[in-house]
């Protein structure tokens, strides 16, 4: 038993060394994985473990005698780099996995329609009584108030353009949030 692990450990080693472990980086981690795992137990379990690794270590001999076989292009040849590669990993996988589902855009529309009426209805709630008029609150009340006189269709749309703006914008704050959320856990650790 100890041989195989021998051979299974040499085998990642050596395709980490020539490159290999970024064809499928995902499958090639699962690889480490359960080998490291196999290491940590005996008896049946590890015989069991070493048979899986063993079955998928030559799955994956296959995907670089493959990929060996094809000429050089993504991300060595291009530098694309690791987002482009599992994109295209992905899509040779299962292209059709997500197919789009023809009930989707109902639901999808229904939603919309739902959330824009949730949102007209707040926006509709009466304004401040001792608001002046010049007053934001009571401006936009007045605004919404006759856009619903005179276009119901065109406020639904508006408030789900304001809607989708919204919600970029929150997309944005949280993705500037991050590289400082990133440092604080960096310096804590530190």
């Amino acid at each position: 038993m100890t041989e195989e692990r021998t051979s299974a450990k040499a085998r990642l080693d050596t395709w980490r060394e020539q490159g290999a472990d970024r064809i499928d980086p995902v499958r090639f981690h699962v690889l480490e994985a359960l080998e490291q795992r196999a290491a940590g137990h005996e008896g049946e379990v590890r015989r069991l473990l070493d048979e899986r690794l063993s079955l998928l270590l030559d799955g994956y001999a296959a995907i670089v005698e493959q990929a060996a076989a094809q000429p050089q292009s993504g991300t060595a040849a291009t530098g694309d780099g690791p987002l482009r590669s599992l994109a295209q990993t992905l899509g040779r996988r299962a292209p059709d996995a997500f197919p789009e589902l023809p009930m989707l855009a109902d639901v999808r529309q229904l939603w919309s329609g739902l959330r824009t009426e949730s949102q007209l209805r707040q926006s509709l709630q009466p304004a401040p009584a001792n608001a002046g008029p010049l007053n934001s609150s009571a401006l936009a009340h007045r605004a919404i108030a006759s856009m619903r006189e005179l276009s119901p269709g065109y406020l639904r749309h508006f408030l789900g353009y304001l809607d989708a703006l919204s919600w970029m914008e929150q997309i944005q704050i949280e993705g500037a949030a991050a590289p400082a959320r990133k440092r604080n856990r960096e310096k804590k650790a530190t």
